[in-house]
This record gives structure tokens, sequence and C-alpha cells, in this order.
């Protein structure tokens, strides 16, 4: 039956009454201060009397009491979420959340961005496998969650691409610097989302830091720019950045469409209200993968149901689309890995064999190695006077902070800088303000070894802890420190590689330890892609280079790798989902570098690195092309998974917009190790000393008749033992799925171990040449 029609008259009444309505005001009088919050509204509670959910939300009859004028919303979402973002007070907003149709309501936030050779590092190779049977990727499309994108570079040129697919949706928002017209066969959709932004910062903020910007999706900052064209970007022959990484240029799927949603500003960071609404937008339009380079910083653990891009990102995978997301850039810290939601593609980032080497040369003689991406004129002298500005400055001194550093003490010489606080480039413009020659950067023990190379605006290179160290020591002891730095261009070939990026964020997952985070890692380090006209190489406001590519390193730059990666295998693979595809690319990861060793740890050289740091290893697609096994999940294994983890079924319901009822899905799924997930982390609490879990195997092989047999390695002396049965798994063309148990027990007399212990289960089929190979972790957690 029809909800009763509300009478014309009243409707004004109610109109006139909201708009008399006195702004909300504090006890002392002053007029209460406003934040963005977005509203969870259940859809199916809208009054038939107004056409659309808009309307709805808008009205008086939404109004949280008569009084109340009506809401004017900043984003109406209605795709992968039902609801609305609105800058109210606090006590507004808590007066919202008492309607009975507001299932949630949570504070908007604003969230950092993550911030060629490596398909080829990846196993991509011209004319051969995944690129030629997917044709590079023309059919899907890529949708770029980040800082918008520069149309007119030659990464998004559309020649020799056939027509936009029919299915496409989407559109070309103009704006300044931006007609309609920017879009082509290549750049199918362009958009631009500020309104949380402008909320957040005030409606002038975009022009307000004294950058450029645009109220477009032209990108002023570079990120979404380069992240798009990692992902997807066209052939560019002679390509460099500055004379370094010289070569053809290409996006992991060349041939692929992409349409960019701005959510992110210059300087700014994204809001969770517009990156919710980038989500809404991208589905809707009918993109097949989306990339999103964005997440929480370290240690940011909200609960599914509070995480916009949890929520939208399961929007979209329930429709099909594949999800990649950066893990953080706040490694090596232990349980730094943000975004880990089990529907999402976690990825860390890694080296690839490529690297960019400088070299000091100190007055005693001794050499040290660092990195840099310098391109200006080179040092003259033979050596320079070297100088520590935190001998006698202080902290801030040693930082290279602004102003901290004395002209008179730096003119002319060589400043030796600590990492931190400060962006890497902005310390070498201090040094160079203050009259100084050239820059070293040395790490400290967070950074460890790590290195990353920067287009720097003096002659400049980074080292690691132990190197610096060994100057700052030099520069302390010598009765005249003098060093001299030299710079090596391009070095192909580097061994080892790949290595965890010390920087990468690292497991276990904070929020759900029976989840393994990261699922993987991928190319990160030093990645050269287009670059955005608007700034300089290195973003600062007083760089006035330009260079239409540029090289950067973070989880940013990997994510868009693997959302390259899926829209290859969602080509050659158009039936799989967004599960199977991730699965595809988990299984095949390899867990050894160019040296037939086990990947290690660029923050602790000589280590080798663990699930913990990549997941299930690095990509490989020459492999994820034809996995043999998949391990498949859907919305009913989510729910499932989310009931045995203790959501209440309305607050799983923010995430599925659907009813549930736990009782029933929570039978699927007893904990959350039993998820059908690809890499297998069980948590062994108190005096528990064994734990079984099963999956569910795919036969995605061409032959449907295989048999696979299980393998299963542990780390040496771990006292823990893992069974599975049945130990053979045999499919056929009526019998493409088979379940298994694995059961992981630590022996009776053992004490639960003081170290996680890790290893991988692995299915082969012998001569067909799959193994399927699963991470295993196993962690003790001791009673409080």
């Amino acid at each position: 039956m029809a909800a009763p029609r509300c009478p014309f008259p009243i409707l004004i009444l109610l109109a006139l009454l909201a708009l008399s309505a006195p702004a909300l005001l504090r006890a002392d009088g002053a007029e209460e201060a406003r934040k963005t919050y977005i509203f969870r509204v259940d859809h199916r509670a809208k009054p038939s009397v107004f056409p659309t959910h808009a309307h709805w939300y808008a009205s008086a009859a939404f109004a949280s009491s008569p009084a109340a004028a009506p809401l004017e919303p900043l984003h109406v979402y209605g795709t992968v979420f039902h609801g609305f973002a609105a800058s109210v007070p606090a006590s507004r907003a808590a007066e919202l959340r008492r309607h009975p149709a507001v299932l949630a309501a949570f504070e908007d936030r604003v969230r950092p961005l993550h911030t060629t050779r490596s398909p080829q590092f990846m196993g991509l190779r011209a004319r051969l496998g995944l690129w030629s049977l997917a044709d590079y990727g023309s059919d899907v499309i890529v949708g770029v969650l980040d800082t918008g994108v520069w149309p007119e570079h030659r990464s998004l040129s559309d020649r020799n691409l056939p027509p936009v697919p029919a299915r496409w949706r989407g559109g070309c928002d103009a704006g300044p610097g931006f007609p309609a017209s920017s879009c082509n066969k290549k750049l199918v959709g362009a958009r631009f989302f500020s309104q949380g932004h402008g909320a957040h910062y005030g409606a002038s903020a975009v022009a307000s830091n004294g950058s450029v910007e645009f109220m477009s999706p032209r990108d002023a900052d570079g990120h979404g720019t380069h992240t798009a064209t990692t992902a997807a970007g066209s052939v560019a022959y002679e390509a460099s950045m500055e004379g370094y990484a010289p070569g053809v240029a290409k996006g992991v799927a060349p041939k692929a469409r992409v349409a960019a949603y701005k959510v992110c500003w210059k300087g700014a960071g994204c809001m969770d209200s517009d990156i919710l609404a980038g989500f809404d937008r991208a589905v809707a339009d009918g993109v097949d993968v989306i990339s999103v380079s964005i997440g929480g910083g370290s240690g940011v653990t909200a609960p599914f149901y509070l995480d916009p891009i949890a929520i939208g990102a399961y929007g979209a995978v329930s429709r099909g689309v594949f999800v990649a997301t950066s893990a953080g850039n706040e490694g090596p810290t232990s349980m730094s890995v943000t975004n880990v939601a089990p529907w999402l593609a976690t990825v860390g980032a890694g080296t690839i064999d490529r690297n960019f080497p400088a070299e000091i040369v100190l007055g005693d003689g001794r050499r040290l190695s660092g990195v840099s991406l310098y391109s200006g004129k080179p040092l003259t002298n033979a050596s320079l006077p070297l100088y520590y500005p935190g001998r006698t400055g202080g902290l801030s001194a040693s930082l290279c902070m602004e102003n901290s550093i004395d002209p008179s003490l730096v003119k002319g010489k060589i400043v030796v800088c600590d990492r931190g606080s400060s962006p890497r480039v902005a310390k070498g413009m201090v040094v160079k303000e203050a009259g100084g020659a050239a820059m070293v950067l040395t790490n400290g023990e967070a950074n460890g070894e790590g290195l990353v190379g920067d287009a720097h605006v003096l002659p400049a290179c980074a080292v690691g802890e132990k190197e610096g160290d060994a100057l700052k020591a030099y520069a302390a002891n010598a009765s005249n420190p003098t060093a001299t730095i030299s710079f090596g261009g391009t070095v192909v070939g580097v061994k080892p590689a790949p290595v965890v990026a010390s920087f990468s964020a690292r497991g276990p997952n904070g929020l759900v330890p029976e989840i393994l985070k990261p699922d993987f890692i991928a190319p990160g380090v030093n990645i050269l892609a287009a670059w955005t006209g608007a700034t300089g190489p290195t973003g600062l406001e007083a760089d006035t280079r330009r260079t239409e590519f540029n090289i950067l390193s973070g989880t940013s730059m990997a994510c868009p790798h693997a959302s390259g990666a899926a829209a290859l295998l969602r080509s050659a693979h158009p039936g799989w989902s967004p599960a199977a595809i991730r699965s595809a690319l988990m299984t095949t990861a390899v867990a050894t570098d160019n040296r037939g060793g086990p990947v290690g740890d660029e923050a602790e050289p000589g280590r080798a690195a663990t699930p913990f740091d990549y997941g299930a290893g690095h990509i490989t697609l020459g492999k994820a092309l034809d996995p043999g096994l998949v391990y498949d999940a859907g919305e009913e294994d989510y729910v499932a998974f989310m009931c045995s983890i203790g959501y209440e079924p309305n607050e799983i319901e923010v995430v599925t917009h659907k009813p549930v009822s736990c009782p029933a899905a929570a039978a699927a799924a007893a904990s959350g190790s039993d998820l059908n997930y690809p890499s297998i982390s069980l948590v062994l609490r108190g005096g528990n000393q064994s734990r079984t879990v099963t999956r569910t195997a795919t036969n995605v092989g061409a032959q449907a008749s295989a048999t696979y047999t299980a393998r299963v390695q542990m780390a040496a002396g771990s006292g823990v033992s893992v069974s599975v049965k049945p130990e053979r798994l045999v499919f056929s063309a009526g019998a493409r799925k088979q379940s298994f148990a694995v059961t992981v027990a630590a022996a009776p007399s053992a004490p639960p171990a003081a170290a996680p212990v890790h290893g991988y289960l692995a299915w082969s089929d012998g001569g067909g040449g799959h193994e399927v190979r699963s991470p295993i972790v196993v962690t003790w957690l001791q009673p409080m």
C-alpha cells in the first residue's frame, strides 16, 4: 500500500517554518560550530511523495525537529552507499542519529595520499601472454580515485584505440582549465568532488593555500596523473625524468580506458565524504576496476561499518568491480597496514631491478653509497666543506627545518640533514635558500637502510642509517671535513630484487588478525609515470622546473600496478569475480628474488621478509593468467565473516545495504579464519594449541579433469605441525569445486611461541605446471 500523500499546503507550511528556523546557538549565544558528517540511511524508508532521495533528505519532513532547518546535503549517495553527507553542528548530528531511518553516522575525516620498467619486472612481455591475450586491456575501464588528471599528456593519448565500450555511462565534468572535450577514447571520464573539502576547509580553500589548484578534474598535484598512467598509461616513447629511467613508458594495462575521479586536493588530502562520492559515481558510471591510493595513517583501525573506503569498496565489489588499495607508507612499523577489509586487495610496495646510484667521497678517501634523481649541474669542485647543523643547532637544525639553519655556517658547504618531520625535498630547498652548495639526507632508525630517489633542487643524495652515522661521525671528528657527490644515472639489472620497501606498511592486521594483510606487494619504489604540467617534480611551490614524467615511490605507486594487473585479468577472464582475480594474483605471487633467495627487507638488509611484510609475495602476471585454482568469495561469505567477528546485524547492514540475519550466516563461518581467503592466518588464543579451518578451491584451468596434491612447509624449528585433509583434490567437469581442511597444531609440550611462525601450503598438479601457493601464519594471543 502506498504511503499517504502529504497535502501540498502542509508541505509549503513546513518549508516556511524551516526557513524561519534560527541558527543553532550555544548557551553563550555564539553559533555552534559545524562539522561534516556522513549519514547512512535506510533508503527503503523514503516516503513515496518524494520523487528522489535527494528531495527527501533536503525536505522539512526529514528534519530532526519541526524547528530545524532543512538539510543542505553536500553529497547524496545511491549506488555503493545509501545516504548523504552534510555539514551540521554536533547537536544536530546527534538529533539526526536518532532519526528512525538513519542507520549510522560518522564524522568526515581527512585521509592522506600514499605516496617504465615495472610491467616487465612483473613478467609482462610484448605480444606474449597476458598482454597479448587481454589485448592490453582495451575493453576494461579503470576508475582512479585521486587528485585528478592532466588530460593532454601523451600517456593519455587515444591513438589506435577502438571505440569506447558501449556499456560506459560516465561523463566529463567541465570546469576551469578542463573543457568537456578533454576526454577521449583513452580518458573516457573525468569528475571532481569538492563539497566535503569545501565544507572542511572553507568554500574558497581550493586556492587559499597559495598553490595552483583547479576547480575541475585537472590535476594540480601530479599524484593522480602518475597513478592513473601507472595503471593504464598509453605507450610513450623516449620517456624519462630529466634523463633518468630513459625508455618506453607504459601502464600495466596500456590500452585500458581511464576514468579519473578527483577526490583529493593539492596539499589538503582527501575527505571521506568526497571519497565515498567518488566510489558511488564510479560504480554508477560503469568502471570495471577501482584504484585507490588513499588510506588512513598507521594504527587507523576503524571497524568496517565506520570506514567509508571499506563501505564504498564493498558496494563496488558486490557489483563485480575489483578494488585495489594501497597498504600505507608507515612501515617498517609492525601493525601499520591500513585498508584491511577482506573484500579489498591491499597492496604493499617492493623494489624493482633498477636504481639511481650516487656516491659520496669523503676527504679521507672513504666512499659512501646513496641514491639521487638530481639532474642539474654537477658539483664542480673536487671537494667542499662538510657541515652537520645538528652538532650545534639542536633538533630543528638537524632536520633542516625552515629557518632553522644559519646561512653563515652553511654557505658553500655540503650540508648533512636528518630525514623526518618535513618532506625530503623541502630540506633541500631550505639548504639552497640558506646558501648551501649541496645536501646529504641521512636516514635514522625509523627508515633504516630504505632509500628512495628524489628530484632535488640542488646537488643532493640520500644515504641509509649506517652510511649516515659514518658521515656524521666524520663531520664531527675530522679537523677539516670535506666531501663531494657524484651521480651515477640509471642502473638496471640490480640484485637482489624485489625487496620489501622499508616504508611499506606491515602486518599483522590490527583489526582482524585472522585476515593476513597486505595481500601482496607490487613495484612501488622509483616508478616512472606521467606528471602534471602544473608543478615541478618535487611538488614544492618554489620549484619552477617542469617535467613530462616523474619518478615517485610509495604504496601509492604499487596500488595502480595491481589495478592494471586486475584490468588485464578481467579482460582475459571476464567471468571471474573480484575475489577470483585477487586469488590469482595472490596464489601465483613469488616470495623469492632475482637471485633465487628469499625476498628481503630493505629496512633490515640481510633479513628475510615474512608474510607480514609481503603477504603472499610479489605479483607475477605471467603466472596469474592461468593460476589453476582460485579461492572465490561473494556477498554471503563476507556477511558470514562479519557475523563471525562479532558485528551486529544493524552494523553489517551499514556495509551491505541489505538486512542480514547473523545466526544463519554465522553457521557458515565459525571465525574470521574460515573466510575462503587465499592466505591462512590463524590466531591461537590462551591455552588453545590447535585450530582447523576450511577452504574451497575452484578449478579454473583449461583442463576440467585435474588432480592436485598438497605440500606444506613451515619454518624450521617452529614447533608447529600442519595437516591437510584430503591431501589430494580431484576435479572433473562435474566437480569444479573441492573443499579441504587445514589443521594447525603446536606440540603439546611446547609453550606458545613468543613470535608468529609462518610457512605455506601449495597445491600442485604435477605436469600441469600449476602451483597454487597460500601463506600460512600462526600467532599466539596470550590471555590478559
